[in-house]
């Protein structure tokens, strides 16, 4: 079997952290000098190159900082971070001072205070609104900050009337620019980490403004609505939308009967809204504060990330039959995933003439949706009318993804609401419910079993995992030759991986796979899916069989509705969790889960990618290139 074998990973836009073995590089590694250096009378070497921000951090010296962030390259632009260095005649911004030959550092002097407190006054005096209706109150860098430096007046005045606009006209993301401090983290996550480039710092001095192409709303630019940007800013100036109110409406309404299904990722993370370190699962507990909510029922998102499984799976064996068997030459290989949303939209604005690449199937999200409006209702004798089909997503692009017109196949709309990590965790505490210390209850039936397969949707590699475990077995007859189920060559946290399966030997059905090699490759964040689509567009993938591809850094562990703050430690506790909650579920093939069998018994009778399954569970190419807006159809480009 062959190892995992990561592309080599350009370091040219990574965070300071990744990239202070760089400076040099034309040194030999075990040649790299080392420097002292003292800091706040702690004596330390370190990496020639080294920042004094990153070695304040090795001896547990706290440096405060504002547009530092660890996913994303430096900035040097809030100066919150300042220190002394002697023999320098102003103070240095830390976060950008690499250290190339012995220096003396103080981190905090009565200079250095009185400076810190200048900054954050003169970041106070743009900040215009109220803390305690923003969405951002008692977890906002700036807020924590001027409580820190005992700053309880506006030493430099204070605006007190909006000047921007609201910009509202998303569906995902909601821009506030009055409480925008300029430390162009969006502008870096926009650009740099995932390669969109919606967002830009505009105009000079005080004029200076983050905004789109001309300043056009987000609806009319190419915002794929993955709300990283979301994530990394430290004020409420990007928010997502949230639909909390015409939920509890919902609730409250009696002739309604209000479901929710929720994703693999929250559960690893809605803890941290809590108080609970970052990995904590809490699937059970968060059922029974969602019950207290007032939901009708609870259902389980990796029952139809199973589905998904099936139907993905069996999609890419019909397209292998297809250009192996039947030669036929307008099979489009390799196979991508097409769950994450943020993705999706990516790839239809960058690289639309590759859009035969995508699998026909819809998100977990979406299937969940159709199947809640048709067979759930009938099964139940409800009318579809009467249910509100909501979602517990880690991400924001699936507001988004709730309101595609070619998305309402059950008849209906088939989700209505998208609610993030963040919001449903203020839906909770707003009831008063103490989560971490609630008794544990399980899903409702019928839709409320997934095996741990859907599970580890949530991480990168999860998807590509779930398949391998189901496809190789529907195959070769043979469980997956992985320890444990664990498929580790597509696990990991490289910008892109690679791996290879062989297949000795099948069964009748599927024997002209036999003695092949399965070729895939795992992609997380836009800035890798462009290299892998570069790649595609280069002919360089000529014999890979399937991709996965995520918008999000880490998978929707780190999508834009998950708890801020978020880094790759986190990212990491977060996974973590997740294997370990597959490791003790009942089922972790998706083959294997009984509602499945059940449904496509009674229900999809013509099984995977068959007539019904393919009217309810895929979408159509022909309106997936042509999203139409609220108003009108939007066909803009950035600049």
């Amino acid at each position: 079997m062959d190892k995992m074998k990561p592309f080599a990973k350009d370091t040219s836009r990574a965070p300071v952290s990744q990239r202070k073995q760089t400076f040099d590089d034309s040194i030999p590694q075990d040649r790299k000098a080392m420097v002292k250096a003292v800091i706040d009378d702690k004596t330390i070497e370190v990496p020639r190159g080294t920042t004094i921000l990153e070695a304040a951090k090795l001896v547990n010296i706290k440096i405060p900082t504002l547009c530092q962030h660890d996913d994303l390259c430096l900035a040097g632009v809030c100066r919150v971070c300042i220190v002394e260095v002697e023999g320098q005649r102003t103070l240095q911004a830390s976060c950008s001072y690499p250290i190339y030959s012995q220096v003396n550092v103080k981190t905090y002097s009565p200079r250095v205070r009185r400076a810190r407190r200048n900054i954050i006054q003169l970041l106070l005096r743009n900040h215009y609104g109220e803390c305690y209706s923003c969405a951002r109150n008692n977890n906002c860098e700036l807020q924590s900050l001027a409580k820190e430096y005992k700053v309880m007046e506006y030493k430099f005045g204070h605006i007190e009337a909006s000047r921007y606009k609201k910009d509202l006209s998303s569906y995902s993301v909601e821009k506030d620019m009055d409480k925008c401090i300029l430390c162009r983290r969006c502008v870096r996550t926009c650009i740099d980490l995932q390669e969109v480039g919606v967002l830009e710092a505009a105009h000079r001095g005080s004029n200076t403004k983050i905004e789109t192409y001309m300043d056009k709303p987000l609806e009319e630019v190419v915002c794929i609505n993955c709300g990283q940007c979301i994530n990394r800013c430290p004020t409420g100036a990007l928010k997502s939308k949230d639909p909390s109110d015409e939920v509890w409406e919902a609730i409250d309404d009696s002739s309604k009967h209000v479901i929710i299904q929720t994703a693999p990722s929250p559960r690893a993370a809605m803890g941290e809204e809590f108080g609970l370190p970052p990995g904590t699962s809490v699937t059970k507990k968060m059922n029974t504060a969602l019950k207290r909510l007032g939901f009708d029922k609870v259902f389980d998102t990796n029952f139809t990330a199973d589905l998904t499984i099936m139907e993905e799976g069996t999609e890419l064996l019909l397209r292998l039959k297809k250009a192996l068997v039947d030669k036929d030459k307008n099979i489009v290989l390799p196979q991508i995933t097409s769950c994450s949303p943020g993705w999706v939209k990516y790839i239809e604005h960058f690289y639309p003439e590759k859009l035969g690449h995508l699998s026909t199937c819809k998100s977990p999200q979406q299937m969940f949706g159709a199947v809640a409006k048709t067979w759930y209702a009938e099964r139940n004798n409800i009318d579809p009318k009467d249910i509100i089909s909501v979602s517990l997503m880690p991400c924001s692009a699936k507001k988004f993804e709730c309101e595609r017109p070619e998305i309402n196949d059950s008849g209906f709309k088939d989700v209505d609401y998208a609610l993030t990590t963040r919001e449903l965790a203020g839906m909770i505490k707003e009831c008063g419910i103490d989560l971490p210390n609630l008794s544990d209850s399980d899903f409702d039936d019928p839709l409320g079993i997934g095996s741990g397969a859907g599970l580890v949707f949530g991480a990168t590699g999860g998807v590509m995992e779930a398949a391998i475990r189901t496809a190789y077995e529907i195959v070769t007859g043979e469980e997956v030759p992985f320890k444990n189920l664990k498929v580790i060559p597509v696990r990991g946290v490289e910008g892109i991986r690679t791996a290879e399966i062989p297949i000795k030997k099948t069964v009748k059905q599927w024997n002209f796979l036999e003695g092949a090699t399965l070729k895939v490759m795992v992609g997380h964040g836009t800035a890798n899916a462009k290299k892998i689509m570069d790649m595609l567009c280069r002919g360089e993938l000529n014999g890979y069989h399937f991709i996965e591809i995520m918008a999000c850094p880490g998978g929707c562990l780190g999508g834009g509705g998950q708890p801020i703050p978020t880094n790759p430690e986190i990212r990491a506790a977060r996974a973590r969790a997740i294997y370990a909650e597959d490791e003790g579920l009942p089922f972790r093939k998706s083959h294997e889960n009984p509602i499945v069998k059940q449904i496509y018994k009674d229900f999809l009778k013509d099984g995977p990618c068959g007539h019904l399954s393919h009217k309810l569970l895929h979408t159509s190419y022909t309106l997936r290139g042509k999203w139409i807006g609220k108003k009108r159809a939007v066909k803009t480009n950035n600049k």
